[in-house]
């Protein structure tokens, strides 16, 4: 006969956690030093082309500035609604919650907009040369990163008004919040190769 023995009682632990207490955070840290390497591996073949393609870029005109400077303000003011939201999830309110959903829904919608202008105004194609392959796969990858994190917050936003908040979709929320300051961070070296490297290098 096998005896149990109960070592101890865990039913009064919390269902959720934020940040290092939360498993789902972890995972999204792994997550995101995954795709930071992916980043870093595309700047190395930046440089790698920079020392091997000269001049840089070969007989074409570096991309328009207007649209990277415009999505570079718009992408960092797009921060002080994911902080708000953030705050909002982490205080466990509802209604509020929502509206910044909302708000980050829209502003990743408006950045996917002005990233189509940025595509047409980079003066190269995708196929021209390794400058114009390079300058394209480091829009691309990060507009992946702006199209995963729309697509998160979309369905956390339908779900939210479809059932009631509980613990775990606040967790979620503010892990998402955390997601979307990786986009924020990545976007900076990406676009100073893209725009200010054909000026410098």
């Amino acid at each position: 006969m096998i005896r149990q023995r109960i070592v101890g009682d865990l039913s009064h632990l919390p269902d959720h956690a934020f940040g290092p207490r939360s498993l789902m955070w972890w995972g999204i840290l792994g997550f995101m030093l995954i795709e930071g390497a992916g980043f870093l591996l595309a700047g190395g073949a930046y440089f790698f082309l920079v020392g091997h393609v000269q001049p840089w870029p070969p007989g074409q005109t570096p991309p328009t500035l207007t649209w990277g400077i415009v999505f570079t303000v718009v992408i960092l003011l797009s921060e002080i609604p994911n902080a708000w939201t953030n705050n909002q999830a982490r205080h466990y309110r509802d209604w509020p919650t929502r509206i910044g959903l909302i708000l980050m829904s829209l502003a990743g919608a408006i950045l996917l907009a002005i990233r189509f202008l940025e595509f047409q105004a980079l003066n190269t194609r995708w196929d021209a040369d390794p400058y114009g392959s390079i300058i394209w796969a480091l829009m691309i990858l990060h507009t992946v990163h702006v199209v995963t994190d729309l697509g998160d917050t979309l369905y956390i936003t339908i779900v939210s008004f479809i059932w009631p908040f509980d613990g775990g979709e606040y967790s979620g929320v503010v892990d998402n919040c955390v997601y979307w300051r990786f986009v924020i961070l990545t976007w900076l070296p990406i676009g100073a190769l893209v725009y200010l490297g054909p000026r410098l290098l």
